[in-house]
């Protein structure tokens, strides 16, 4: 696993490590920047640049093995759904200076389909 992981998805792209990994900084970003300040009427942080999020990728510790990546990634993510799941559904806020309410609902909704893409790439890559 660990070589094929490594392997760019197609030629330019992210290998499936890579993805896993920009996977792991978007659901660290919800948990910390987020997910504690959903509140009625909040305005919460604006979403950071990918160039952002590429630095925090290529210059972590956490990226040294796949099966620790993945590891910390599940990690993360099942506090992230238990987080998410104790935020009331009714909750309205908006990100940075945008003017478009979110629920939570609708707000996972755009990280579903985030991820819905990547994990397509990472099945095709993998197949």
């Amino acid at each position: 696993m660990e070589r094929q992981s490594k392997k760019p998805i197609n030629e330019g792209k992210w290998s499936v490590k890579e993805v896993i990994g920009h996977l792991f900084y978007w659901d660290k970003f919800i948990l910390e920047k987020h997910a504690p300040f959903m509140n009625q009427g909040a305005v919460l942080i604006s979403f950071p640049t990918m160039t952002n999020i590429i630095v925090r990728l290529f210059n972590t510790s956490v990226l040294n093995t796949t099966s620790s990546l993945i590891d910390e990634f599940v990690e993360n993510r099942r506090q992230l759904i238990e987080t998410m799941s104790g935020i009331d559904s009714d909750v309205k806020f908006t990100i940075g200076s945008g003017k478009r309410q979110f629920t939570v609902e609708k707000y996972l909704n755009i990280f579903i389909d985030h991820d819905n893409h990547h994990l397509k790439q990472i099945k095709e890559r993998l197949s």
